[in-house]
């Protein structure tokens, strides 16, 4: 499933957004205090990797509105998905009458419930001048053959037979009729049965018709139900992320164990625990190891773990080519950076190195270690304002990397220019806020002058960086000149002008 296009309403300083469309990758613009944020905290409300809880209307409903205006039922989040061939199909298998079902949608309110809806879903019909007519048919010939058999049977077969006829007039409750016509005909075949009559192929036909339409109206429900929770099932998870915190450059192995079996790990713990996966490291293995006092075998766990990440790291930091080497120190394991292509190899700590590296680093780790296995359909990205701390460049570095090595749909935040995807303007969405109207999204447009400046500073830079990196035209050889004649003094009122 793809997130087509989400709204928020009645959120924080949010009334109603307006519809937002989404790409693979779109970029939210908007001044400070804007409501940038709410908009991210709200969609990721509809499905959070821990699961689904209820909105706090003291903390989340617009402050200026009465709080008896918010029950559970207030809508906040309506999001629309697209599914693909393989997901169009299995929806028509749970619910037939779904089978040219592309979109549905999914929201919630402030309660702990979501609701699902499938757009385009016909509503259920039957075809009432079909039912009578294969009724008009059915009947005469049930009496027909109640002619040939025995006269203690012959009537309860009539009966039957105007049983059926009464039970079958369509009514515009479809489950109820359904569920009283499959009575009827269990009740007729079973007077059939019992009488020993038969009736022709084409009557016989026409009943099972009947009774096969029964029962898809009377299962309809129990198929909607299954497939609105499909649609739950199948529903990506949201990953916000506002905080991204840097990993420690020197970790104790033993006490992160002990906190890890006692539950109680640290943030810098948990991205430890991340740098571990990506880095394909075991720390009970290298504790094991110790313990052995087979440092061997984990002074080459650790070089190849530093390769791996080496290898990656170059591949995405593109400010200058750095190595990665982890070093064990007893309990401790140490993250080291060095610059092999500098005058001097400077091999410093992860502590030690700019700010900026620390960002880009733990947020690869992060978010690597976080989608690692998961297929893009599974997870959606929701990104408050990174890449903060980058350069310029590492920023339009980080921005290359979200839009090619993540399959995975991804919506950020953003007011630097250099976090815009200017090639690909349809990305691009621009948040305002007003005192009236609250917090509202739209596609970029020329009017957005103060919400767009990253946008025309970029553009402008763009241009700045062009005309410098333009090469310099060579210039003709100076010709040698004749004499210049020596002046000739000039009146004093000439000199003053």
């Amino acid at each position: 499933m793809r997130l087509a296009s989400f709204q928020i309403t009645n959120y924080r300083s949010i009334h109603d957004s307006g519809s937002i469309d989404s790409s693979q990758i779109t970029a939210i613009l908007g001044r400070n205090d804007s409501g940038k944020s709410n908009l991210l905290r709200a969609l990721h409300s509809l499905n959070p990797t821990d699961g689904l809880t209820a909105l706090s209307p003291i903390k989340d409903f617009p402050r200026h509105r009465r709080l008896d205006e918010c029950t559970d039922d207030t809508p906040v989040v309506h999001t629309r998905w697209d599914l693909d061939a393989s997901e169009q199909l299995a929806l028509a298998a749970i619910l037939p009458r779904a089978a040219g079902v592309r979109q549905v949608t999914a929201g919630r309110g402030y309660g702990a419930t979501r609701t699902t809806g499938f757009e385009g879903l016909g509503p259920l019909s039957i075809d009432v001048s079909d039912i009578k007519a294969k009724v008009r048919k059915i009947v005469p010939a049930v009496k027909a053959a109640a002619e040939k058999v025995a006269d203690e049977l012959k009537a309860p077969l009539e009966q039957e037979a105007d049983a059926f006829d009464a039970a079958m007039i369509p009514s515009p409750d479809f489950v109820k009729w359904s569920a009283g016509a499959l009575l009827a005909l269990q009740a007729l075949r079973q007077a059939l049965a019992t009488a020993g009559a038969e009736i022709a192929d084409k009557q016989a036909q026409m009943l099972t018709e009947l009774e096969e339409l029964a029962r898809t109206i009377d299962n309809d429900q129990p198929a909607l139900a299954r497939a609105r929770a499909w649609v739950l099932e199948k529903l990506p998870r949201f990953i916000y992320v506002e905080d991204y915190a840097s990993l420690p450059g020197r970790q104790n192995i033993a006490e992160y164990l002990t906190r890890k079996g006692w539950g109680e790990r640290t943030a810098g713990e948990r991205n430890f625990e991340k740098l571990c996966q990506v880095a394909g490291l075991d720390p009970q293995q290298l504790q094991d190891l110790l313990a052995k006092n087979d440092l061997a075998t984990r002074n080459q766990l650790v070089n190849r773990a530093g390769a791996v990440v080496t290898a990656e790291i170059r591949r995405l930091w593109k400010d200058r080519p750095l190595k990665i080497r982890f070093n064990l120190d007893g309990q401790h394991l140490e993250t080291l950076v060095s610059d092999p292509n500098g005058a001097y190899e400077v091999e410093v700590n992860l502590d030690e190195r700019s700010r900026g590296f620390q960002w880009f680093f733990s947020f690869y780790i992060a978010f690597f270690a976080g989608t690692r296995g998961v297929a893009s359909g599974e997870v959606v990205l929701l990104l408050d304002e990174p890449g903060l701390h980058l350069h310029a460049r590492s920023q339009a570095d980080l921005l290359a990397h979200l839009e090619n090595d993540f399959g995975h749909q991804i919506l950020y935040t953003t007011h630097s220019p250099f976090m815009v995807p200017a090639h690909r303007p349809d990305a691009v969405r621009a948040a305002h806020i007003d005192d009236v109207a609250g917090t509202t999204v739209r596609a970029a447009t020329p009017e957005d002058a103060r919400t767009l400046f990253p946008l025309d500073a970029l553009d402008a830079l763009a241009a700045l960086w062009g005309r410098t990196a333009a090469p310099v035209q060579p210039q003709p050889a100076p010709v040698a000149a004749a004499p210049a004649p020596q002046p000739v003094e000039a009146p004093a009122l000439a000199v003053a002008a």
